[in-house]
């Protein structure tokens, strides 16, 4: 299937591994060029370079860290005009009420929360002035499924839905669509170390920790590909009129029988 997406310009943030890498890839797949972001400039090189070799496509490198004050415009000036935009820069440190202390509670959010905000603020006037433009906000299942163990990052994803439905619903006056994607647990380098360290406390054996991944759907984390898979899908034209919706990711386990 021709997704359409040739010669688009994607600007992706968090895109030098897990999910943005992943996105990144598949859009230099289908033809586009990938404008990648992230905070650690050797990593973001290295990931570029590993994009050209494999897809021929050369992807423009842009380091920045979102949770500095004045980055998103930054980003965006240097980006330049871009047809699509992924959001998904962001780590919120697990923990319940008493174990996120101010300074780390504001900081993540300043990188995730806000970071998103901010980027949309900057590039969607932009693609309403031209009519044209899609954004795609990677979120989180924590949203939709809050967590006491994941306070932050489940109230954080929650005022990211509200927000991606609340720009989603308004943006198709301008031919421009927002939507969102929460992804459940992807084999993530962080989700990978969390498991690892789960399992030496419950099995006493971090190299077990595959072990605790049977439970999900389809006995296993999901991979980064197939969120990347649905993202660049639903950015291309086949999905033109999806706008102002969060798809959950899940594999089905919100929804599943206990068993």
């Amino acid at each position: 299937m021709d997704l359409q997406l040739n010669g688009k310009r994607v600007l992706v943030t968090g895109a030098s591994q897990g999910i943005g890498y992943a996105c990144a890839l598949a859009f230099a797949q289908e033809g586009a060029t990938p404008i990648m972001a992230a905070r650690d400039p050797a990593k973001l090189e290295l990931a570029a370079a590993a994009i050209a070799a494999a897809t021929g496509i050369t992807p423009v490198c842009i380091p920045a860290d979102l949770g500095e004050d004045g980055a998103a415009q930054r980003l965006a000036d240097a980006a330049g005009e871009v047809d699509i935009l992924v959001n998904n820069a962001g780590a919120i440190p697990g923990g319940s009420l008493d174990k996120v202390d101010d300074a780390r509670w504001r900081a993540a959010w300043e990188l995730k929360l806000y970071g998103y905000i901010n980027l949309v603020r900057a590039c969607l006037p932009a693609m309403q002035a031209r009519r044209s433009g899609v954004i795609a906000n990677i979120i989180g299942m924590a949203g939709a499924e809050p967590r006491n163990e994941y306070v932050a990052g489940s109230t954080a994803n929650a005022a990211l839905m509200a927000f991606t439905k609340a720009v989603g619903g308004a943006s198709p006056r301008d031919n421009v669509r927002v939507f969102g994607v929460n992804p459940s647990q992807t084999r993530t380098q962080r989700i990978v170390s969390v498991s690892k360290d789960l399992a030496a406390t419950r099995l006493g054996d971090s190299d077990r920790w595959e072990e605790l991944t049977k439970g999900l759907p389809f006995g296993r984390l999901m991979e980064p590909e197939e969120v990347a898979s649905m993202v660049v899908f639903c950015c291309s034209p086949r999905a033109a009129y999806l706008s102002g919706s969060v798809i959950d990711l899940d594999g089905g386990q919100a929804n599943a029988t206990p068993g």
